[in-house]
Formats: C-alpha cells, sequence, structure tokens
C-alpha cells in the first residue's frame, strides 16, 4: 500500500505585503527627512536676492551674543574663541585646499564690525568666504 502525499505548489506569489512593506519605508523616509536641520544654533540670517550655488564644507557662525562656532564638513558645532579662529582656518584648509572656501553665518542681530572682523580675517590670509544669508521674501515692501 502505497500512500502519497498530496503537495500543491501554487505557481503565483503575492506581493501585497511587499507593497505594504514598500509603501510605509517611503512614507517614513519622507517624514524623517524633514526632521534634518542644518545647525543646533538659532541663527536669524539676513535676508539677499542673490544665493550661490557652491556650499563650502566649512561654516564660522556668529550668533546673536557675538560668539563664534566653527563646523567642518557636516561636523559638529563647537565653540571656538577668536584668536583661534585663524588657526582653526589655517589648518581646515591646509588639510583639503579644495573645500570650496569658507562659508560665514551671522544672526542679523550681530553688529557689522563683528562680520568685517571675521571677513577681514579671511581676506588677510587668502582664505575665500562667503557671507550666507536667507532668500528674499517676496512679499510687497511697504510704501512710505
Amino acid at each position: 500500500m502505497s500512500l502519497k502525499r498530496q503537495h500543491n505548489i501554487l505557481a503565483t506569489f503575492s506581493m501585497a505585503s511587499l507593497t505594504d512593506i514598500i509603501f510605509l519605508l517611503l512614507v517614513f523616509f519622507m517624514v524623517t527627512s524633514t526632521f534634518v536641520f542644518p545647525t543646533a544654533l538659532d541663527i536669524n540670517l539676513p535676508q539677499s536676492s542673490e544665493q550661490t550655488p557652491a556650499k563650502p564644507a566649512t561654516r564660522v557662525f556668529i550668533d546673536a551674543a557675538g560668539e563664534y562656532y566653527v563646523s567642518y564638513d557636516g561636523d559638529e558645532l563647537k565653540p571656538i574663541a577668536n584668536d583661534h579662529l585663524v588657526e582653526y582656518l589655517h589648518t581646515v584648509t591646509s588639510q583639503d585646499p579644495e573645500a570650496g572656501g569658507i562659508a560665514v553665518y551671522a544672526d542679523v542681530a550681530v553688529p557689522y564690525g563683528k562680520v568685517v572682523e571675521v571677513l577681514n580675517i579671511g581676506a588677510a590670509n587668502n582664505l575665500k568666504m562667503v557671507l550666507a544669508t536667507k532668500p528674499l521674501d517676496k512679499s510687497p515692501a511697504p510704501l512710505q
């Protein structure tokens, strides 16, 4: 007496669960990508009509209190003293001469002299520096 097991092999594959997983991953990455913040400092940049397409890897931040912070290639912000700023910039530019310059992010409340001081440090050391701004609002100017 020979007993055979009946094995029915289905030739179809259900894609319903796979599409659900892909959809959930898509939604997850779309939502979490909006949580990325460029800096941890709250700096209110001045507005400008011109924007540069270059994104320098080295960044110098001046907050509303006039304190300096530096960051290189997406690293965390580090507070730095004014007299150590030149040394830091020399170190970074000597390591990567193709870095594309230095971006200066200064709060609107920072006195103009502080911004010029940082730009003068760059000019005295032959460093290419750009002043970061946010795009100009398209709202109409008030009539006077």
